[in-house]
Parts: C-alpha cells; sequence; structure tokens
C-alpha cells in the first residue's frame, strides 16, 4: 500500500506552538488553497517518526509517482488542501527526483510547497552531487532532527518562494540580481583575499600572545546560522579561557537583555565578562578579535556585510513568521546595525532584529558600499556578537 495517512501526534511540549509554521494559502483559478502537514516520500520509517513528532499530521508514499498522483488528486479536491512541506529519501533516482521537481515547477501552487531531500547516510560526494545540481531546496538530516532549525529553514523557504511568486518571470530583475551577487562576492574574495595576505604577521603576533597566556586553541570555533538558517563554523580568536560556554548559565543574572524566549529574540550579552582573559580584553578592546571571520567571508559562509551569523541558541529562536526574515540577507562582518548602533551605548534585541530586516528588503551591492562608508572600518568592528 503506497499512502498511509499517519495521524495527529500527541504533544506534551506546550512551547512547540511558537515554533509552528504559520499556515500558507496559494491562488491557483480563483481557488484558494491551505497549507497543512508534511508528505514524506521514501521507506525510512524512523525518519517519518520523527516528522510526527513536530507536525501535526502527514502522508508517507513509498514511491514519487504515487505523491505525484495524490498532489494532481489535492489540487482538484473540494478540501482545498496541499502540504506544508515535501521531504524526499535519498535513495531514488536523481532523474526521477528531477522530474518530480518539473511536475511541482510547473504548477504555480505546487511550485510554492519547499522540497526537501533527506541527505541522511549520504556521502560527502553524494551531498555535494546534489548540492551541484540544485534540483532539491534544501537537504537536511532527519536521522540527526533538530526540530527548531527544520522548522526555520522551512519557513525561510515559504518566504523567498512566496517572494518569486509575487515578483514573477520579470527577467530583467533576475539579471540585475544575478549581477549584484556577482559584484558582492568577487568583492568579499578580493578584500578578503588582500587582508589577510597583508595582515598575515599580525595573525602570528596574535596567537603568540593567546597561547603564552593560556593553554587551548588559538581560534575560537562556534556554529553560527547564516543566510537561510545555514550552519557553519564560525571563526574567531580565542578571548576567553578553556570551557567558557560551559559556565554561561553561572552568569545568566548579567545578561544585558534578559529577554523572554516565548516573546522574541533571545540575545546574550555580559558586560566585565569574568571569563575574558587579558589578551582577549585586548583583542576585544581593538576588534583583533574579528579578524579570523575573514576566513568565513573567503569561504563563502559569510560576506563582509551583512547580518550578523547568530549562535544557535539565539537563531532558534527566530524560526516565526516575523523575525525569519532576517536570514534572508548574507551573513557579515559588518552591518546595518553596528552603524546605528554608534552613538549609543545599547540597542535592544527587537531594534537589532528590526535593522536586520531592514538590511534584508534593501541589501544591495550600491547600499553595501554606503554602510562601508560609514563605517570608519568595515573589517574592525568592535562587538560581542
Amino acid at each position: 500500500m503506497e499512502f498511509t495517512f499517519l495521524p495527529k501526534a500527541t504533544f506534551k511540549n506546550k512551547t512547540f506552538a511558537h515554533y509552528s509554521i504559520k499556515s500558507y494559502y496559494a491562488v491557483r483559478e480563483n481557488k484558494v488553497y491551505r497549507n497543512n502537514g508534511f508528505y514524506y516520500i521514501g521507506q525510512n520509517t524512523e525518519s517519518v517518526e520523527k516528522l510526527l513528532g513536530s507536525f501535526k499530521r502527514g502522508h508517507a508514499f513509498e514511491s514519487l509517482e504515487s505523491t505525484k498522483n495524490e498532489l494532481t488528486r489535492s489540487l482538484k479536491n473540494d478540501n482545498n488542501v496541499i502540504p506544508e512541506v515535501i521531504f524526499c529519501d535519498a535513495s531514488f533516482d536523481i532523474g526521477e527526483i528531477r522530474n518530480f521537481r518539473h511536475y511541482l515547477n510547473n504548477d504555480p501552487v505546487l511550485s510554492s510547497i519547499p522540497f526537501i531531500l533527506d541527505g541522511s547516510g549520504l556521502s560527502e560526494k553524494e551531498l555535494n552531487y546534489h548540492r551541484r545540481n540544485k534540483i532539491l531546496d534544501e537537504i537536511v538530516f532527519l536521522n540527526d532532527f533538530h526540530e527548531k532549525f527544520v522548522f526555520g529553514k522551512i519557513q525561510f523557504l515559504k518566504k523567498v518562494k512566496s517572494r518569486q511568486a509575487s515578483v514573477g518571470p520579470v527577467y530583467q530583475e533576475r539579471d540585475l540580481a544575478s549581477l549584484q551577487m556577482f559584484l558582492k562576492r568577487a568583492f568579499d574574495i578580493i578584500i578578503s583575499l588582500t587582508i589577510l595576505t597583508l595582515l598575515s604577521p599580525l595573525f602570528l603576533l596574535i596567537a603568540l600572545a593567546i597561547k603564552l597566556e593560556s593553554p587551548g586553541s588559538v581560534f575560537y570555533v562556534s556554529k553560527r546560522a547564516g543566510k537561510g538558517y545555514k550552519i557553519f563554523d564560525f571563526y574567531k580568536f580565542r578571548t576567553m579561557g578553556i570551557g567558557a560556554d560551559e559556565k554561561i548559565n553561572d552568569f545568566s543574572h548579567l545578561n544585558l537583555y534578559n529577554a523572554n524566549p516565548a516573546s522574541g529574540p533571545v540575545f546574550i550579552k555580559i558586560n566585565n565578562d569574568p571569563r575574558i582573559t587579558r589578551v582577549g580584553s585586548f583583542l576585544r578592546n581593538t576588534s583583533l578579535d574579528e579578524l579570523p571571520q575573514l576566513l568565513n567571508v573567503l569561504l563563502g559562509d559569510m560576506s563582509i556585510v551583512g547580518n550578523r551569523p547568530l549562535p544557535l541558541y539565539e537563531a532558534e529562536t527566530l524560526t516565526t513568521d516575523h523575525w525569519a526574515k532576517r536570514f534572508m540577507a548574507p551573513a557579515g562582518i559588518t552591518g546595518l546595525w553596528q552603524i546605528k548602533k554608534r552613538g549609543r551605548e545599547e540597542m535592544s534585541a527587537e531594534e537589532r532584529i528590526g535593522l536586520d530586516i531592514d538590511y534584508a528588503d534593501n541589501c544591495n551591492f550600491v547600499y553595501d558600499l554606503w554602510i562601508m562608508a560609514q563605517t570608519p572600518s568595515a573589517l574592525i568592528q568592535k562587538t560581542n556578537a
């Protein structure tokens, strides 16, 4: 039996509603379609069980063809219900997946549904193959399911797809966007590579100072969420002692933001943080600890100008429809809120995210140049982000 209806899941966690996906609507021939539940294509029952733990309902199919038949039936059905998202197991032939994608793209309603590959069990070579072909909207790993980030990615993809649908096939705007992206990337590579080369002796001196004062790695590497909730390794010079992350709860009472996760974004900022070393204090005051982020720029994880990439504990609170928009812009070393902050002692978390959203709405290469012109040094920013 290829079609299986999955019943509603039972939820014990009352905070789930904070991460639930907002209902979206699509219009086709004056008919409104409501998004509801997930579709899973494949035979991995463990993946289906994990999805059931987060979604209210879903459907599972053993083949792409049976999924296509059900979607066609749904478009003609009076219930007007289509899935919020379609997950596809990676075991299917790439040609079959490509044909299914063409089927979705040929319908204005179905093309708005995020089509996501479950990359669990794939080798790096196989993953890169899917990334290069760009048939899927995103790749997730349901064997290591992280509910908040999967929902965040879906929310982001829905925003992107709804924007594309509203713009339509305006090729002049697409060409302009492609040119803007090319100029931005070329600028990032030239600037980051030049500065990394020129400042390599300074890198060595800083590394030596850090090692002389305290044991441990020269670099602090943490997971950050950038554009499209992409998670990457974020580099800074280490400014704290070993085990500083494990001690964060001990100093939560010193947090300047003290935000409520249920009502808005969460940020952690501590003045005179006792975990910071003497060398680390100097690096922070001069913003030299930020220099390794040029490696992230060179690798393509970040840009010179953009919204600051967020630690995972902060990003996971920004999956609601209102806040997710800030992830449509590239992650950057410097950005709009760093400029607006100048001359002010502090800025609230809501103000920062509001400026991030403003940048996401207006970002382009010329705007980036304006932001850099307003910044005495685009690469050395005094921030604890």
